[in-house]
């Protein structure tokens, strides 16, 4: 037995119905059924009226049953009018994590689509992200580091953006459908959304790379669906449609509505109709005198229908098609074409003739009041939709099984926010090292940990009915714990002598200017100085000799209650035998020497003070020849004379005092030759043979003797 499938589109004035037949490579059209509502029931595709839509729907369903047996199972198509979409973009740092993968990139996506189910929400009054079905979503553009990027997988940046546009479907118009189908005893059997069953017929998946606007204008309202880049990018609505076209007519030739409505179909099938006014008079009116007296009314239907089209797709399409009743209006075509600015046979109307699907026979309806219907039929048959029920956290989710449902679905549904599931990082630590300033990143959260029925699963992972979900947030990252030695790595060892001792010198780091092991643990707004290479004081500080430094200062005395300079230094400090200062820098392998340039014998200082030190004189005594020597200028401290070889350091207080006399007497002989003058023995001295007195002066060149007297003489 052949399958059928028993189909409606529950519009806003009418509920069609039809039996369509699949065969082996096509479908058939069995029969079809279309009855108005009594009264005002559905309102922009919503139900208003339960009972009353219900009604009409059990009538359409009687009509069949009565030719072809009874009918338990229905597909139908949530209106496109009531879906919501919209777009959004999502940033999120990367810097330091490793290359992304599938679940990174499907982690970014779903977080962008929650995103928007928020901001869909905020704009609806009393409504809640979960009162919302994500029925689709496409990625718009992937950014990282401002970039545009055609894939993110295996990428690594620093921010990364990806911009979404998804379409949700309020859960409301779904529960109130499956409420009016049941009232009419009949069981949901498959489900679509009608701008997608209209695509699906007239636009095939290697079309959509076209930037193509597909228009459903009915009686209340005008759905439109815009695709590109291979998917559909956006769905709209306009509560301006066929009904209004309609009471134009009625209103410039005084026809109630449904002979309005009847001559509104002759006029774009025959173009010409016969009509009766309320007064009873008879008129035939051209395709021509209508489009004229209606032009206002064109007009709106047509711009509001642009207006729309250029809000989602942001420019004109490339190409239009136009299905449903209202697509009839006439002019429309060429109107909206022209207020589009795209050539004329860019727009058309579309019939079912054009579903390539579709087997050809007598019983077809005729004109495109009849594609969505049938669209819907071959849709819901070849993409079936159904509700399905899972767990997750112990709570049962209902999905709206309009695409391969995943985990990422599931949690969407149920209210759980994505991007809060991975574990924070942890807080970073801010150090400056050598002044400048460095960031230590924190420890990444870890995963989620996601079961499917106890097993491991990703967000990409595909659900079935029953399946039960457990989601436990990852971890969060720890502070960093960096050591000086993670900071620094190994320091380098340098050998360098002083005054032939050999040293082993590596730096030692400093933090906030205390000397800390590699082992040290840097905490947030540590000052880290670490110098590659050394310098001498660095090398003097590291083996202890600092106080070398405090040596290489002037050698100053106080002479005469005034500072005087000895030498530059108290220790020159030589590096390979060249003179080198504190702050210049050393090399492995370099010898230091010191030079110590105190103290000072008094005798060399009184020199450096360029003092008269000694008068001389030379002398023959006792036909010997002899130099005299008498002290000028002498040293004094501490009010005792200095010998010339006492020791002076720097610091110390000096006096200079010179001799008043510097004449030379006898007697001053005697301090420069042994003679002991107090054996008791007589004596006589004389000075160039003349008898002399020991205080006698004499002068250089003189002849001085001394002549022992013999006992008896005088």
């Amino acid at each position: 037995m052949k399958e059928r499938v028993f189909a409606l589109d529950i519009g806003t004035r009418s509920v069609v119905g039809v039996i369509v037949e699949k065969t082996t490579n096509d479908y058939e059209v069995i029969d079809h059924v279309s009855k108005e509502h009594d009264e005002r029931t559905m309102v922009d595709g919503q139900i208003h009226d339960v009972r009353s839509v219900s009604e009409t729907i059990a009538s359409v369903k009687h009509i069949l049953e009565e030719k072809h047996g009874p009918l338990h199972k229905v597909c139908v198509a949530a209106a496109g009018r009531a879906l919501k979409t919209k777009r959004t973009s999502i940033n999120q740092s990367v810097s330091g994590q490793p290359l992304m993968d599938d679940e990174d990139v499907t982690h970014l996506e779903l977080s962008a689509v929650q995103q928007a189910q928020y901001e869909l929400a905020k704009e609806e009054t009393e409504m809640q992200s979960t009162h919302y079905y994500c029925v689709g979503y496409s990625v718009l553009r992937y950014h990282l580091d401002g970039q545009e990027l055609g894939s993110l997988i295996d990428q690594q940046g620093e921010q990364v953006t990806v911009e979404v546009i998804a379409t949700f479907l309020p859960k409301v118009v779904v529960e109130s459908l499956i409420a009016a189908l049941h009232r009419a005893s009949l069981e949901m059997e498959a489900l679509t959304l009608e701008p997608i069953a209209a695509i699906n017929v007239l636009i095939p998946p290697s079309m959509r790379r076209l930037n193509v606007a597909l228009v459903d204008i009915g009686a209340g309202t005008s759905d439109i669906a815009i695709t590109d880049s291979g998917t559909v990018t956006a769905y709209g609505m306009v509560p301006v449609a066929g009904d209004e076209i309609t009471e134009a007519i009625s209103d410039h030739y005084l026809l109630d509505f449904p002979l309005a409505e009847k001559a509104k179909r002759e006029i774009s099938t025959q173009q010409e109709a016969t009509v009766t006014d309320i007064l009873g008079f008879e008129t035939t009116v051209t395709y021509h005198d209508v489009t004229e007296a209606i032009d206002s009314a064109i007009e709106k239907l047509s711009i509001a229908i642009r207006d729309e089209i250029l809000l989602l797709n942001q420019k004109a399409p490339k190409a239009m098609m136009l299905v449903g009743g209202g697509s009839l209006t006439p002019d429309l075509s060429k109107r909206l074409a022209r207020i589009l600015d795209i050539p004329d046979n860019r727009v058309a109307v579309r019939g079912i003739d054009a579903i390539q699907s579709l087997k050809k026979t007598d019983n077809l309806p005729t004109g495109p009041a009849y594609v969505t219907p049938i669209g819907i039929a071959i849709a819901s048959n070849q993409n079936p939709v159904q509700y399905i029920s899972v767990t997750v956290n112990d709570r049962t989710i209902r999905l709206f099984d309009i695409k391969a449902l995943t985990i990422g679905d599931c949690l969407l549904a149920a209210g759980i926010e994505i991007k809060k599931l991975f574990g924070r990082p942890g807080m970073a630590k801010f150090i400056y090292l050598n002044g400048n300033q460095l960031t230590l990143k924190g420890e990444h959260g870890t995963a989620p940990i996601l079961l499917k029925n106890q097993q491991a699963c990703s967000l990409s992972d595909t659900i079935q009915n029953g399946d039960i979900l457990s989601v436990t947030k990852g971890e969060d990252g720890t502070s960093p714990d960096v050591t000086l030695k993670d900071l620094l790595g190994e320091l380098p060892r340098s050998t360098i002598s002083m005054n032939g001792h050999h040293h082993q010198v590596q730096s030692a780091p400093r933090v906030n200017g205390k000397k800390e092991s590699l082992a040290y643990i840097v905490q947030d707004r540590d000052q880290v100085v670490s110098e590659s290479t050394h310098t001498v004081r660095s090398f003097l500080q590291f083996i202890g000799k600092e106080w070398i430094l405090e040596e290489t200062k002037p050698f100053d005395i106080t002479v005469n209650a005034k500072e005087h300079r000895v030498a530059s230094h108290r220790i020159t400090i030589l590096k390979n035998k060249k003179e080198v200062h504190s702050e210049s820098t050393l090399q492995d392998g370099d010898q230091l020497t010191t030079n110590k340039h105190y103290p000072i014998e008094a005798q060399a200082l009184l020199q450096q003070l360029d003092a008269l030190t000694n008068q001389s004189i030379e002398v023959l005594f006792n036909h010997r020849k002899l130099t005299l020597y008498k002290p000028i200028s002498k040293l004094i401290k501490n009010d005792m004379p200095l010998d010339p070889e006492e020791l002076i350091y720097p610091g110390q207080s000096i006096e200079l005092k010179e001799s008043n006399s510097w004449a030379f007497i006898f007697q001053d002989v005697f301090r420069h030759v042994d003679i002991d003058l107090t054996n008791g023995k007589n004596f006589k001295i004389y000075r160039n043979e003349q008898e002399a007195t020991f205080v006698e002066p004499i002068h250089s060149g003189d002849r001085l003797e001394l002549q022992w007297l013999t006992e008896g003489k005088n």
